[in-house]
């Protein structure tokens, strides 16, 4: 049996791994690569392997890191099933099609770019140019202010021998991935090849996130591998921590497959979280401002919805409107109400002992459609934007963020993991950076939707928000589990962070090693 390593080694999207037995191919997740978009176009379509050649799908969790690529390989011939926990099975009904729409959104828009530049090129060549034939031009290609005319952009791009860009797949494709589907519950071994099995358990990151254990039987010996997906924190809201207890059958682990993506940092400690949100919501209310929270649909919105909800319910924050302002986070909502079997004591003991929803309170307000969502943007009173992406990078938080970042007033609270190369990283490092100096001399300028704009508001940080262990917990994981691992590849994190996580492990006395892309490992 062979692991090779195509996804999330030495960076931390993109996850994919394949495993190859003499009678099959299993892949242990298929997802997205994310960051500028010129980098990652041309990665997320090279799939370095003939999809009908895999004969099934481990999916760790539903995130779109891990699993965005689903429906481009269904489309060029995959053909088997996606197994994954009934959770994560629920969430993706969403968050595929979500990621397609994304898809196709993004192909239109360039593909009204680059036909509004030839139409300019032609209005300046005939004499034709100016305001007047940029309203022109506008008015050809949209349908209003929101909505891209598609039909007269393809007749055109024909016509100027302009070429257009393709999704990486389509809504369709997502639908039909997603009949590949299969739920099934923690701790239940499930047969995914000839003599090759997969079991669940609780990976503590998200709701439905699992580590899986792969047992292939061949040529008359046992190999497991223990993939971690991504491992969780201790001691969250909401959702049970990273399992430690795995069935005597499982524990003996040949090669141990580890995220890394703070493999040499600390988080706040899990306790203090509640008095770091009350500290940056009552600044920012005082000084008449309002809190845009970039957020991940999944998972990263509901805690902080949790979070909200307790300091209202305890009178430590002002109450001010709060707006989900994400269709995706409002369906994600729903899939965490349906699934409170999944939930720790916690949460069990502080709202559904008392018959309350966690993530539904007074204040609170779902807003699906993009009028209201353009309502909340030009509101100048103190309130509460959750909104996607969590990395800024598309989507409605774009929107909010052009309106109020350059209001010293305002805050933007950062929660979660910013990749390389997103504009929610600039945000943060630039931000941060420029508050250090006291807001003295220029403030930093992001490019958001293709406008500069002076960041003026306040940016603060919250990482005990995140849903990735640290290195403490990552560690724990290792040594506290009752898992016998003889080797271990660390993938998932940053070169640095993975190479300190590495180092980490041989510390331990285990032998481990930061695959690169393509390596493969004989088990």
């Amino acid at each position: 049996m062979k692991l090779a390593f195509y996804g999330a080694t030495g960076e931390v999207t993109g996850s994919m791994h394949m495993i190859s037995s003499e009678a099959d191919n299993v892949l242990l997740d298929c997802g997205l690569f994310q960051g500028r978009r010129a980098d990652v176009a041309k990665k997320n379509r090279d799939v370095p392997f003939d999809s009908a050649d895999i004969t099934n799908i481990v999916l760790s969790h539903a995130h779109i890191d891990h699993s965005g690529r689903i429906p481009l390989l269904s489309r060029n011939g995959f053909a088997g099933r996606v197994v994954t926990t009934r959770a994560t099975k629920d969430a993706c009904e969403y968050m595929l099609r979500d990621a397609a729409h994304i898809q196709e959104s993004d192909a239109d828009y360039l593909n009204y770019k680059a036909v509004r530049a030839a139409l300019h090129r032609q209005a300046g060549e005939t004499g034709k140019g100016g305001h007047h034939g940029a309203n022109h031009v506008r008015k050809l290609l949209k349908l209003d202010r929101h909505r891209l005319n598609n039909e007269k952009v393809r007749e055109l791009a024909q016509k100027f021998s302009v070429p257009l860009v393709d999704p990486l797949y389509s809504d369709a494709d997502a639908v039909a991935a997603l009949s590949a589907f299969e739920g099934v519950p923690y701790r239940t071994p499930i047969t995914i090849g000839r003599d090759m099995t997969v079991t669940f358990y609780e990976a503590g990151h998200i709701l439905g996130s699992a580590v899986s254990i792969i047992t292939c039987r061949e040529n008359g010996s046992v190999k497991r591998v223990c993939y971690t997906g991504d491992l969780g924190r201790f001691g969250k809201v909401i959702i049970k921590d990273p399992n430690l207890d795995f069935a005597p059958e499982d524990r003996e682990i040949d090669l141990l497959v580890i995220e890394s993506t703070y493999g040499s940092r600390e988080h706040e400690p899990v306790h203090d979280l509640s008095g770091r949100v009350k500290q940056v919501l009552n600044d920012a209310f005082d000084r008449g401002g309002s809190v845009l929270i970039p957020a991940f649909a999944y998972g990263r919105t509901q805690e902080i919805l949790y979070s909200i909800h307790e300091l209202y319910d305890s009178g430590e924050v002002r109450k001010v409107p709060v707006y989900v302002d994400s269709p995706l986070a409002i369906n994600l909502t729903k899939v965490f109400g349906e699934h409170p079997e999944a939930y720790n004591g916690e949460a069990q003991e502080t709202f559904l002992k008392r018959g309350e929803n966690p993530f539904i309170f007074r204040n609170v307000h779902f807003t699906p459609s993009v009028e209201e969502s353009m309502e909340i943007m030009r509101d100048d009173r103190p309130h509460i934007v959750i909104s996607a992406s969590g990395m800024c990078e598309f989507g409605r938080i774009l929107h909010h963020l052009r309106y109020k970042i350059h209001n010293p007033a305002n805050t933007i609270l950062i929660v979660g993991y910013m990749a390389e190369h997103t504009l929610g990283r600039r945000i943060l490092e630039q931000g941060m950076a420029y508050q250090e100096t006291g807001g003295k001399g220029e403030p930093p300028v992001m490019r958001i939707l293709g406008k500069e704009y002076p960041l003026m508001a306040r940016v603060e940080r919250i990482e005990g928000f995140s849903a990735h262990a640290d290195k403490h917990e990552l560690l724990r994981f290792v040594k506290e589990s009752n898992l016998v691992v003889r080797r271990a590849a660390v993938v998932h994190g940053e070169k640095e962070q993975a190479a300190c996580f590495a180092d980490t492990l041989r510390k331990e006395g285990i032998n481990a090693v930061v695959p690169v892309h393509g390596q493969k490992i004989a088990v």
